[in-house]
């Protein structure tokens, strides 16, 4: 079961990865081709803002799931730190129900909720309706609630090592 979990989860990141690039990409262009129109051909294209400022949510949200996946999100844990490790296990957990709680009740419940309310409201600009432009709430929900159940699964691994804290990352912080 963990080489499974293991491989789904190197798949995921790595498709993840691709979209995430290609949306930044798409997103560089979609910025230039917008200056480009607008001070040399003195005639802004609309339709690249709008594009832009969705290819961001997108690469954002996305970008948040991977990082979650990887365990490279920002983590304040000095005080999990000084707990023994069995308790270091049972903080983690709840910090993990808490977010999953959250992510689902904000991101796919309330996301699916706007998706739908806007799935018929035409976009003037894209021939996409804002309803399909919002699934980027609920897709990266049910992305991070994917990647925090397979953290909770790890929590109960042998392999568990708990957090440590070293003291040098404060000192270095603190500039001693």
């Amino acid at each position: 079961m963990k080489k499974a979990m293991t491989a789904f989860s190197r798949g995921l990141h790595g498709a993840l990865r691709v979209i995430c690039v290609a949306l930044f990409a798409l997103l560089v262009v979609l910025v230039v081709w917008q200056v480009f129109t607008r001070l040399v051909l003195n005639d802004p294209a609309p339709w690249t803002e709008e594009s832009a400022r969705f290819a961001f949510v997108w690469v954002s949200l996305i970008g948040i799931a991977i990082a979650v996946g990887e365990k490279a999100d920002v983590v304040m844990d000095f005080l999990v730190a000084k707990l023994p490790r069995s308790l270091q296990r049972g903080a983690d957990l709840v910090a993990y129900l808490a977010s999953i709680a959250f992510i689902l009740y904000v991101l796919v419940y309330g996301g699916l909720q706007q998706s739908e309310r806007a799935w018929a409201q035409t976009n003037p600009v894209l021939p996409f309706t804002q309803g399909q432009l919002y699934l980027a709430l609920p897709v990266s929900g049910i992305l991070l609630t994917l990647f925090l159940v397979m953290h909770i699964v790890r929590l109960f691994g042998r392999d568990y090592t708990g957090h440590t804290h070293d003291d040098t990352m404060d000192e270095e912080a603190a500039g001693i």
